[in-house]
């Protein structure tokens, strides 16, 4: 186990060699393994870069970001050219379904409506806005429909977890309600966490995951 001490310099070491991220800008304070960011960075696509490299960070048990994005001047656009730079985004985008995402636009945040039929679109539909100039943030409220598949979700996870982390799969307690799958349980990193929620997320007929995994560092 870490200490704070110990994280709080990986941390800050992580961010300094990220090159997507200004470190000078990011403060990290870190209490019972749970790291905050602090300060304020140019984009919205660089404060995602920096809670990315948060979560390389082994020893890390949690993240709260507390970063403000301050679009320099040459970032600046209103709304309605930044709805309008979105919906191009999406529409150059393959792997969003045409027609199925709406965008609004409302002081730099993005809002994401409609219905996608797997995980992976509701995930290209975000990761298209992100990197886009003068976004400020992202509201992903796109929903997943829910399907009826003949097999066992809860199995189709547990044999996919096998055959990608098999350690995670020991220790992860899974519960289905419809489409709705309850991770619960503890992981050992965060990259650990985020390999379950992935592949729970990735699994035909999962509309929606829900997080109980601990991260026991």
């Amino acid at each position: 186990m870490k200490t704070d001490a110990q994280l709080r310099a990986d941390v800050t070491d992580e961010l300094a060699w990220d090159p997507a991220v200004n470190a000078s800008n990011v403060g990290v304070i870190v209490q019972d393994g749970v790291v905050t960011l602090t300060g304020h960075l140019d984009s919205f696509a660089e404060k995602h870069a920096a809670e990315r490299a948060v979560r390389r960070v082994g020893g890390v048990r949690g993240i709260a970001i507390d970063l403000e994005v301050k679009l320099p001047a040459s970032q600046q656009r209103s709304d309605a050219e930044l709805a309008l730079a979105a919906s191009a985004a999406l529409r150059l985008n393959s792997l969003v379904p045409e027609g199925q995402v709406q965008v609004q636009a409302e002081n730099g945040w993005i809002t994401l409506t409609g219905e996608v039929e797997w995980g992976y679109q509701f995930a290209s539909a975000e990761q298209s806005i992100r990197p886009l100039p003068g976004v400020r943030g992202i509201y992903n409220r796109i929903t997943i429909k829910a399907r009826v598949d003949g097999r066992n979700i809860g199995e189709q996870i547990t044999a996919a977890l096998t055959r990608q982390a098999a350690r995670e799969a020991r220790h992860i307690d899974i519960k289905v309600e419809g489409g709705v799958v309850t991770l619960s349980g503890k992981v050992h990193s965060m990259a650990e966490h985020d390999a379950a929620l992935g592949v729970a997320f990735s699994t035909k007929g999962v509309s929606h995951v829900v997080d109980h995994l601990q991260v026991t560092g």
